[in-house]
């Protein structure tokens, strides 16, 4: 039977992690560090396992190569309504400058869920399947200037010197497009995510998430289509 757990919060986790460790975080979570050093063991397996999945990367990241758009080039969801935006997204595609699909060809599809609080923040819970287990990972997205776009709860206690998200293009029901940002140690990785209400989306929405992610500098191995698993992400957030 697929048994269902949740990752402690690791906010208040003092030993950093191993570079090796950090460098499979994927690069739209934040980067985290240990504070109780009888939880590492517990999170160096929980990342190998991440990298099994194929959500985080084997290697080590290197600098990316192409440049994140500047952002009066990533588009906003116009008159932003966010009790719609609000539920469960499968994460269909995902582009990025750390993404190859050479590495990333065994990503597994995974679900993200938006659950809208009293002062218009999100709480954000992604849930992926790990061996015959499901996992879950909670962080707060606050809003950041114009309704659409956000930054990390609490991103003081994470070793990142900016974290911007912000909803592209979205019809609440079926599809959205969201770009994420992360600048480590004055280096910038972004990522587009191809989010759908169901697991399967039109072909011209993929298309169209192909040609926005070129328009923003990034080829076609840059960009991934998980594969759909049949476990964990169908259980109820």
């Amino acid at each position: 039977m697929l048994s269902v757990r949740r990752v402690p919060s690791l906010l208040d986790l003092s030993v950093a992690l191993p570079p090796f460790l950090v460098d499979l975080i994927p690069h739209h979570l934040p980067r985290l560090t240990i504070t109780h050093p009888h939880k590492r063991m517990a999170v160096r397996l929980l990342w190998m396992g991440l990298a099994l999945l194929g959500i985080a990367q084997v290697q080590a990241q290197a600098r990316p190569q192409i440049p994140a758009p500047s952002l009066h080039r990533v588009p906003q969801q116009i008159n932003f309504l966010p009790e719609e935006f609000q539920g469960t997204w499968y994460v269909v595609g995902l582009s990025g400058n750390a993404f190859r699909r050479a590495n990333d060809a065994q990503s597994k599809m995974y679900t993200t869920t938006y659950e809208l609080q009293g002062d218009n923040s999100y709480k954000v819970t992604s849930r992926l399947l790990r061996g015959d287990r499901c996992d879950t990972f909670v962080r707060t997205f606050v809003q950041k200037g114009q309704p659409g776009q956000f930054t990390l709860g609490n991103i003081e206690n994470y070793q990142l010197q900016d974290y911007l998200v912000r909803v592209m293009r979205t019809n609440y029901n079926e599809y959205a497009l969201v770009y994420f940002k992360k600048t480590v140690d004055g280096t910038d990785y972004f990522k587009i995510t191809l989010y759908g209400r169901r697991e399967d989306l039109r072909p011209e929405l993929k298309d169209g998430f192909v040609r926005l992610s070129k328009s923003m500098g990034l080829t076609s191995d840059n960009i991934i289509f998980p594969a759909k698993v049949e476990e964990c992400i169908h259980v109820q957030a």
